[in-house]
């Protein structure tokens, strides 16, 4: 299942940072984390919960710039 997310970030550089932690989220098999669009493309591994694990992803994320945010 693939699904978009909006985001708020400020900084090119940590939301590549961030796109390696979705992509390191147990239950994500792929992210591309666009800076220019705002929005996150994940796609997640069969079985996996997306809210949960979009949970985890933010809070992973937030780690790397406390005030970013992930429209879930």
């Amino acid at each position: 299942m693939k699904k978009t997310y909006k985001i708020d970030v400020d900084c090119a550089a940590c939301a590549e940072k961030m796109q390696a932690a979705i992509q390191t989220t147990p239950g994500v098999k792929d992210a591309v984390l666009s800076f220019m669009t705002l929005k996150v493309k994940v796609e997640f591994e069969e079985g996996a919960d997306p809210e949960a694990v979009m949970t985890q992803a933010r809070a992973n994320c937030k780690k790397i710039e406390d005030d970013m945010e992930i429209f879930l």
